[in-house]
This record gives C-alpha cells, structure tokens and sequence, in this order.
C-alpha cells in the first residue's frame, strides 16, 4: 500500500477507535451514574418524590450522553455526520411520538370516561 493510498485511507476513518483509557473513563462514569440514582432512592435523600425523579432522569439522560461519547464513538465527525444527524431524526421521532401519545390519552381520559358519582349528583 502506497503512502499516498494510506494517507487517503485515514481521511475516512475519523470517529476513532476506543482505547482502554476510554473505555475505563466511559465505565467509572457510567457505574458512578448508576451509584447515584440508587443512593438518591435508597437514602431517601429527597423529601419530594418528584424532585428525585427529575434527579434520576437528568442524571439518566447524562448517562445516555457518556455511552454515545464513550462506547458508541459518536461525534460530529464520524461516518461525515451522518450518525449524529441520524441521532437527532431518532430523537426528534422519539419526541413527537411521546408527546402526541400523551396528549392523545390525556384528552381520552378527560372527553370519553364516565361522570364520577359527584357529578351526578349535580345533574338536574
């Protein structure tokens, strides 16, 4: 293989490969993102059980973030973009999909349930 064909043949290659300071750094980080959410639950250390759930998705999304950077390489770079264009579709997707099946069971829950037992007994 020619200098010049090497040279070109690395110009593709641009996510880069894992090494094992990566890969240590990305599984320390996801242990510690695991540790936490079950101290946060087992220490009862929030008194509001919604500001813990909060707590447990914010540090879920993080850890999300770390296994895209860490163990699936994922970057701006590589494979031309193409993977985080891809990523962003997915979310996208993702989110119109949740939201939409949310707002559809809210307002089937408020328009199509029967009247409770209080209502009825305003009715003329």
């Amino acid at each position: 293989m020619s200098a010049e064909a090497h040279a070109h043949h690395g110009e593709h290659d641009t996510a880069g490969h894992g090494t094992l300071k990566g890969y240590l750094t990305g599984f320390v980080l996801a242990v510690v993102l695991t540790a936490i959410p079950f101290w946060l639950v087992m220490g009862d250390v929030f008194a509001d059980r919604q500001v813990t759930a909060l707590a447990i998705m914010a540090l879920a999304v993080v850890q999300i973030v770390v296994h895209m950077v860490y163990f699936l390489h994922m970057n701006t770079k590589s494979e031309g973009g193409w993977n985080m264009l891809a990523l962003i579709f997915t979310v996208v997707l993702v989110v119109i999909t949740l939201s939409g099946s949310m707002w559809v069971m809210y307002h089937l829950n408020a328009n199509m349930m029967p009247p409770s037992m209080h209502d009825m007994r305003d009715m003329p």
